[in-house]
């Protein structure tokens, strides 16, 4: 248990945070999911607009360290295999 003022605030920090980072990394997955069924539909319109989506949520959890930046670029690759294959 915590005992100083500051590790009572630190831990009300951290519980905000993971529940942050948490909406964002199941948003990702949403996401990504959303890619892969475009994809799979053949629908490139729907497929074109879900991965600019996706690659802008990448980013944007890169830049704020939720994810690794190199998983962000993997992540990206992968998504672009699905528009231009």
């Amino acid at each position: 248990m915590a005992n100083t003022k500051s590790a009572i605030k630190n831990i009300r920090k951290t519980a905000g945070q993971t529940e942050r980072n948490r909406r964002i990394k199941t948003r990702l997955k949403t996401l990504n999911k959303k890619v892969q069924d475009a994809a799979q539909s053949g629908d490139k319109d729907l497929m074109k607009s879900a991965a600019i989506a996706f690659v802008s949520a990448l980013d944007k959890a890169a830049k704020t360290k939720i994810i690794h930046a190199n998983a962000a670029r993997r992540l990206k690759s992968s998504c672009a295999k699905y528009i231009f294959a």
